[in-house]
C-alpha cells in the first residue's frame, strides 16, 4: 500500500461542542483516501470532512489546511496543537513568521503505529 502524506488540520467532534481537541500535522492517506492515519490512529471516512475513529468510534473533522488559517469551526475555540516538524511549512503556506502563541501550542507527535497495524480491525 502507498501512503501519501500531507500537512491536513485534525479535531474532534463527538461530545465537543467544536471545542474538541485539534492539531495540525502530517497524516498519511491510503490510496484510495478514505482512511486517514495520524497520531496514532487510523480514521475512515463517511462524508466530506467526516471521519470516524475505526477503534472508538468518535467522530473527527479532518480537513486541508487553510491559508487564512480558520481551520476550527466558526463556534469553536480552544488551542491548536501543531506538531513541531510540521511549523516550518505551516508557517510558509500561511506566510507568517511566527505563530500566536494564544492561538497554537507546538507538540511533538511521534507516530508508533502503521497502517498495517490498523487492517485487522473489524469495522
Amino acid at each position: 500500500m502507498t501512503e501519501k502524506i500531507e500537512l491536513y488540520y485534525i479535531e474532534k467532534k463527538t461530545g465537543t461542542n467544536h471545542n474538541g481537541l485539534a492539531w495540525i500535522g502530517y497524516v498519511k492517506k491510503s490510496r484510495t483516501g478514505k482512511t486517514v492515519y495520524f497520531n496514532n490512529k487510523a480514521y475512515q471516512k463517511y462524508g466530506h470532512g467526516d471521519y470516524t475513529d475505526i477503534e472508538t468510534g468518535d467522530g473527527y473533522w479532518i480537513s486541508r489546511i487553510k491559508r487564512n488559517g480558520e481551520d476550527r469551526h466558526w463556534a469553536g475555540s480552544g488551542m491548536i496543537m501543531i506538531d513541531r516538524n510540521a511549523v516550518d511549512e505551516y508557517l510558509k503556506y500561511r506566510g507568517l513568521a511566527k505563530l500566536k502563541e494564544s492561538k497554537y501550542m507546538i507538540v511533538d507527535i511521534i507516530e508508533t503505529k502503521q497502517p498495517i497495524d490498523f487492517y485487522n480491525i473489524s469495522e
